[in-house]
């Protein structure tokens, strides 16, 4: 048997202008027109005006004028000015009903446009990453930290290059649209020099260049920056970014933590001085997980941060997709509350059948 849902709010809205108006009917009809309850008739357009349109405002408040005037004729009411107060009463009403229902309904289409727009830029900003890149399988997860907002500060793409897969996940300090703004040129400049560069050196010299005459101040961008070619490693470049994770094909975790971290990009890092790359075996069945600090941060309600060294058993479903939405929902609920920082994760399979186990759960700290 079907569990009956409870009516939402807005059915509960909708139906308010007909109950009202009925319920003033029926006590002005039981108590008599000593009691005055008439002119309340004209809370059915009110109510109205506040979730329809102004046609059903209109609807309501011509009913509500025929109600009243019945009312008054019943109750002699237009023997004396008390009638034709209450029908002025129910037309003012009903006349600011529509008004008000009219400017409600050109904010939500221009709400609407501007929100349209928005997703379009997001969409643009932030594309899908490919299914499949050479032997690799992607899949991603970004949650914003700003409520109704797709994107923030977080950042990641893939890269199908000349010169192997590559990738990259950032973490832009600050939020808001200055941080969309990094990471636009960030982004920008990765897609472009992903295609250029013969190595991941020079690929980080040009982001670092790209941010050099973009940004003001003191803002930077942590990043790791990642390459997988025909031989079975992944290259990686660090700059002071937390350190990517990967799934051996037995489930045991390897996060791969560079000789030294680099500053993050936009600190204006001399020629010389930048992050060293490193490599790290990445054979067919396993995994990669590459994530910003919103997730190995992220605390519970004990103040334990998110242990996702010891989550890899979920990772185990054969869709990536799937596999990383229920490493997403184990963060929620860990959390237990709306997140304070972008958290975004970009997994990326070598094709092949991997096997995973779980890890006991403890109260670990980010970098464990």
């Amino acid at each position: 048997m079907t569990e009956k849902k409870p009516p939402s709010s807005w059915t509960v809205l909708s139906w308010m202008p007909g109950v009202v108006m009925a319920v003033v009917a029926v006590v002005d009809v039981v108590a008599g027109p000593g009691v005055g309850f008439l002119p309340l008739v004209s809370l059915g357009p009110a109510f109205s005006g506040l979730v329809g349109g102004w046609r059903r405002t209109a609807v309501f408040g011509l009913v509500a004028l025929v109600l009243c005037v019945g009312l008054g004729l019943y109750d002699g009411l237009f023997e004396e000015r008390r009638g034709f107060t209450a029908m002025a009463s129910v037309a003012g009403v009903t006349g600011v009903g529509i008004a008000a229902a009219v400017m409600r309904s050109r904010r939500e289409g221009e709400l609407a446009s501007v929100r349209s727009i928005a997703e379009v830029a997001q969409r643009v900003l932030l594309r899908p990453v490919p299914l499949t890149a050479g032997p690799l399988q992607a899949a991603v997860s970004y949650t914003s930290a700003v409520a109704e907002a797709r994107i923030g500060g977080d950042l990641y793409e893939v890269v199908a290059s000349p010169h192997g897969i590559r990738v990259i996940v950032g973490d832009v300090q600050g939020k808001g649209l200055a941080a969309v703004e990094t990471a636009a040129v960030v982004l920008g400049a990765f897609r472009e020099a992903a295609h250029d560069e013969p190595d991941l050196v020079g690929l980080g010299e040009r982001l670092e260049r790209s941010l050099a005459r973009e940004l003001e101040g003191e803002k930077f961008v942590t990043a790791i920056l990642a390459e997988i070619g025909a031989r079975h490693e992944a290259v990686f470049l660090n700059y002071g970014h937390p350190a990517p994770m990967v799934v051996r094909q037995d489930g045991a975790v390897d996060f791969s933590q560079p000789l030294a971290y680099a500053l993050p990009l936009g600190l204006g890092v001399p020629a010389g001085d930048g992050p060293k790359p490193y490599r790290v075996d990445f054979a067919p069945g396993e995994q990669l997980l590459l994530y910003t600090d919103g997730v190995t941060e992220a605390r519970d309600e004990d103040g334990c941060f998110y242990p996702v060294g010891e989550r890899v058993h979920l990772l185990k479903d054969p869709d990536a997709h799937r596999a990383l939405e229920a490493l997403r929902a184990d963060l929620a609920q860990h959390a237990g509350a709306p997140p304070h920082d972008d958290a975004a994760m970009l997994l990326l399979r070598y094709h092949g059948h991997e096997k995973g186990k779980s890890a006991p759960n403890s109260c670990a700290s980010p970098d464990a």
